[in-house]
């Protein structure tokens, strides 16, 4: 294998070196000094999500395997901003939790998850699509079950691998079918048509990929595991794990799949309504903040979905725009969630009664991510919402569109229920004026930018489409 060859794996390679760095400095640190793997860790990512905005080819390896393009380089840079945003997030909660000797196994964790990430991303076929999806889900699963010693934590774990494991037989169950009616499991090889065992491997396939989604009806994980996990790796399953998933299933569906497009629309339409529409009565309910923003994310999918009915490459654009806003709005939110929790172990919607009169800044941050998650304009969510609506129109899906827009009002009304506890609800003993530790601070200044930033520069949205446009 040439340089060259090697260099179309240059996230990868990058995710590796950084993993075998971190594990060599751990076995060289103290136990004094196991806190050093938190800014080695930042910053080793911090290298490797630089490095991926650096000019790259397009190719393939090992005979079609692994492909790469400026459409699945960018998926993965915006992913790895998530990341690097939950790792400077995860500094002082690892910091507090007076177990040194763990330190480095999160971050390790979180890395193997990563590459699992970059391998399901650049996938060429269903087998290397699989292994990166068990990549992706083990190691996150231990991750969940972090904090040993509490009860909800290891049933989060508990879980999120039976769940996995279960979403995995039903996906495999599919691809055998596939593999069985087409002889091929490489993508660019497959001639899917509507011959019943095409569509019943496609049903097997979509659920199994549905249980990453948190769609309904393969959603009843969701809610749990959110709250059991730590709220870091909470953070990273409704964002990172959940848009790697998304982006393989819109690019199959509008190239593998687009020959059945009959098939599978009747499908996703059904499923975004039901996603929408549980999602959002349910979150309506919640009081811990954890819970709620698992059915918020629920939501989140089922708006998703609208882009993905589209079956186009301004349907696939608006899908990954809105997996970009989602990042910035959605760690925001967790980062004042980690924040607060860390300080006062408080995790209630009631308990941020008053929180604007001692923490402004706080406030404001979560009412921006919020607002943007609800779509309210100019926020970045606002154009995220536009363009999945505009992807459905296109398509003539007017009365999904309707329903949409009807969830997207039902969605403001609970986003707004945490507004009002900042901002007008009066508490006598509210959280206190606390100050975050620098990193969190520098990543919910990025994640406040990022909804600001881009919902106004426009230009992001059309190179996105471009890339779709010239990768289909």
């Amino acid at each position: 294998m040439s340089l060259q060859e090697l260099l179309l794996m240059r996230h990868e390679w990058t995710l590796i070196g950084s993993l075998l760095i971190l594990l060599v400095l751990e076995l060289n640190f103290t136990d004094e000094g196991k806190t050093k793997s938190i800014p080695s860790a930042a910053i080793l990512f911090a290298l490797v999500t630089l490095s991926g905005f650096l000019p790259s080819q397009s190719g393939t390896l090992f005979g079609g395997m692994y492909v790469t393009d400026p459409l699945r380089i960018l998926m993965k840079n915006i992913l790895n901003l998530g990341v690097l945003i939950v790792f400077l997030q995860s500094g002082s909660w690892l910091r507090a939790k007076n177990n040194y000797n763990r330190i480095t196994e999160f971050y390790l964790l979180m890395l193997s998850s990563v590459i699992g990430v970059s391998f399901m991303i650049s996938a060429g076929n269903f087998l290397m699509f699989y292994l990166g999806l068990e990549l992706l889900t083990i190691p996150i699963a231990a991750a969940a079950s972090y904090e040993q010693y509490k009860s909800k934590s290891a049933e989060a774990g508990i879980k999120l691998i039976l769940s996995a494991a279960f979403a995995s037989a039903l996906l495999l169950f599919g691809l055998s079918m596939l593999y069985g009616a087409t002889g091929s499991m490489y993508f660019s090889k497959m001639i899917v048509t509507a011959d019943v065992l095409h569509v019943l491997g496609f049903v097997f396939f979509f659920s199994g990929l549905a249980f990453k989604i948190s769609v309904v009806p393969f959603h009843l994980w969701t809610a749990d595991v959110y709250e059991g996990s730590p709220t870091n790796v909470t953070s990273y399953l409704s964002v990172v794990s959940k848009g790697a998933a998304i982006f393989v299933f819109v690019l199959l569906s509008v190239t593998l799949f687009e020959t059945i497009r009959q098939v599978w629309q009747p499908v996703i339409y059904g499923t975004a309504i039901f996603t929408m529409t549980i999602g959002n009565l349910f979150a309506i309910r919640q009081q811990n903040l954890k819970r709620f923003l698992a059915f918020s994310s629920i939501a989140q999918a089922g708006f998703i979905l609208l882009g993905v009915i589209g079956g186009t490459a301004l349907a696939m654009a608006s899908v990954i725009y809105f997996v970009l806003v989602y990042v910035f709005s959605n760690l925001a939110a967790f980062g004042v969630v980690i924040a607060i929790e860390q300080y006062s172990g408080k995790i209630n919607i009631n308990d941020y009664n008053g929180l604007y009169h001692t923490n402004p800044r706080l406030s404001l941050a979560m009412m921006l991510a919020l607002f943007s998650l609800a779509g309210i304009p100019p926020l970045a969510g606002f154009f995220g919402k536009f363009f999945l609506f505009t992807a459905a129109a296109e398509s003539g899906y007017y009365v999904l569109l309707f329903i949409a827009v009807a969830n997207a009002v039902v969605s403001l009304y609970y986003y707004l229920l945490v507004v009002k506890a900042m901002f007008v609800n009066k508490n006598e003993s509210p959280i206190k004026y606390f100050h975050s530790d620098y990193p969190t601070r520098i990543a919910l200044s990025a994640c406040v930018v990022g909804i600001l930033v881009i919902g106004f520069y426009s230009p992001i949205f059309e190179f996105i489409k471009q890339l779709c446009l010239s990768s289909l």
